[in-house]
């Protein structure tokens, strides 16, 4: 693990004199592949934070939500997520496309527990695994580079009140966000939701009941 830490970390280790500390958890914690145990706390998150990073080097987060199952553990170095309908911006799948580095951020609030995932990324055209998640616009690939636990002590505990209505199911309709509806974006919408512009007042209505 000599190349795990970088410059800019080893300065703050020897200032605050934990380089002996931070050597003795790069050996015990972490991994260059995913356990069993690793597998099981992934796919059972309903949630993850993105982060990715544009062709100069600048970085984006996302949160990416979904069912339980929302990412799959395909073997010990490869997990893989869907793409859904968004805002159109392309952020997170952009940058994937120009620079394939990539962080995923798993907690699990409840129990208080999370898991960092830093890897490459792949989107290809027609991947089998779109038949997976209903309504998937692409599908993510992540090669492992590293994985490991961080300190949970200031992860805040909450409990989930209720699933986004959102969230793609098999065999019932995603309702459509209100914001589709708003005049401001009513003559740019791709041809798949021409049908949605219109009523901006009672979109508004459904935003502010949002």
């Amino acid at each position: 693990m000599t190349d795990f830490y970088h410059e800019g970390s080893r300065q703050l280790q020897d200032r605050f004199e934990t380089r002996p500390l931070a050597d003795r958890l790069a050996e015990a914690i972490v991994s260059p592949q995913i356990s069993p145990e690793d597998k099981v706390f992934i796919e059972a998150q309903n949630m993850f934070f993105l982060a990715t990073v544009d062709k100069e080097g600048r970085p984006d987060c996302s949160y990416k939500g979904g069912s339980v199952g929302l990412v799959k553990v395909l073997d010990e170095q490869t997990l893989a997520f869907p793409s859904y309908d968004g805002s159109g911006m392309y952020l997170s799948a952009g940058n994937l496309l120009i620079n394939p580095h990539v962080s995923l951020l798993f907690v699990d609030f409840q129990r208080q527990a999370r898991l960092r995932f830093h890897g490459s990324a792949l989107i290809q055209d027609n991947d089998p695994l779109l038949a997976n998640w209903p309504e998937a616009e692409l599908i993510v690939r992540v090669k492992l580079r590293e994985l490991f636990p961080n300190c949970p002590r200031y992860i805040h505990k909450m409990t989930l009140v209720e699933e986004s209505a959102f969230v793609p199911k098999a065999h019932c309709e995603t309702p459509a966000p209100a914001w589709k509806s708003l005049e401001v974006v009513a003559d740019v919408l791709p041809p798949r939701d021409a049908h949605l512009a219109g009523n901006e007042q009672d979109a508004a209505a459904a935003l502010n009941r949002d």
